[in-house]
């Protein structure tokens, strides 16, 4: 009876085996389809995006781009950021005068607008935020100060540069610039490659290759003899400005704190008085135009010059 029960429990067994086989056959098969299917699906659905990607890459480009740019912010709001500005600003900031007639500069900007400012002043989001659609660099003298606002407020650029005039050598620096106006100091060139002690050849490559269609110079500090001054800023400035390769070919240059010596004998001798349109409260406003590459004067009018001299010696 134990063997015919083993047998029968043998027997079982022998029969199960083939049919689990099988049923594990068939699992396999329809594992196997799916798995083609699917394989066959995506296959088909790559080609066919590939193939039909490649014709509206243009218009895919054209949509991208345009959704970057912003509609320029309403006269009110302009008005409003202008009001808040001025009144929250401390002893160091600019008055409402200022702070309008530069953005009223920007809103007669062409789109994008190029817009430089020497020195990271209480100003800075305002100006960052008026060029909405435009690109803005800041150019300072604390590279402790530049990294922090960087840090800070990653989306404005930021660059910091390296002043070796001081205020006290005012007087050799321009007679220096005169001497080497037909060489490293022309009118018309490319700062990067120039030896002109007022010129600025350590910004980055690719700021020299812009043009720029606003350059306010707010900086840096010069309010006693051994500070740094602002005459390499205006120097500069006047280069870029007229050193334009292509797009407008005006370029309006703002100096702040235009009552001092030192701004009102760098504008006299290298933005000119001819350019200037305004001179109200602490900015002066100058709008200069490309000059010829052979260009070896800043000045047409020669008694811009001589005035210049004159209240530098004294």
């Amino acid at each position: 009876m134990k063997n015919a029960i083993n047998t029968n429990t043998n027997t079982k067994l022998i029969l199960l085996h083939p049919y689990i086989q099988k049923q594990g056959g068939s699992n396999r098969l329809w594992l196997l389809a799916f798995i083609s299917f699917f394989t066959a699906a995506f296959l088909l659905t790559f080609i066919y995006t590939r193939e039909h990607s490649i014709i509206p890459k243009t218009v895919v480009t054209a949509v991208s781009t345009s959704s970057v740019s912003s509609p320029p912010l309403s006269k009110t709001l302009v008005k409003a950021l202008v009001h808040y500005a001025s009144r929250s600003n401390d002893t160091d900031g600019m008055s409402y005068t200022d702070i309008k007639q530069i953005s009223d500069v920007l809103r007669q900007c062409p789109s994008p607008c190029n817009f430089l400012i020497f020195g990271l002043t209480p100003e800075t989001l305002l100006w960052q935020a008026l060029n909405q659609n435009g690109r803005t660099v800041f150019i300072d003298e604390n590279r402790y100060y530049a990294a922090y606002m960087e840090e800070k407020f990653p989306e404005i650029e930021v660059y910091d540069v390296q002043y070796s005039t001081k205020i006290s050598e005012l007087k050799e620096l321009v007679t220096l610039v005169r001497q080497q106006v037909h060489n490293e100091c022309r009118p018309v060139q490319n700062l990067l490659f120039s030896d002109c002690k007022l010129g600025l050849n350590d910004l980055p490559n690719q700021l020299y290759e812009l043009d720029w269609d606003v350059i306010l110079v707010d900086g840096p500090r010069g309010y006693w003899p051994e500070g740094p001054g602002r005459m390499s800023a205006i120097f500069t400035a006047g280069v870029l400005a007229r050193s334009k390769k292509g797009g407008n070919h005006k370029t309006h240059v703002l100096v702040h704190d235009f009552n001092r010596e030192v701004e009102r004998v760098c504008t006299d001798e290298f933005l000119c008085r001819e350019n200037m349109v305004k001179s109200k409260d602490l900015l002066g406003h100058f709008v200069l135009e490309r000059m010829d590459g052979s260009s070896t004067q800043f000045c047409r009018n020669n008694y811009t010059t001589k005035s210049a001299a004159s209240s530098s010696s004294s």
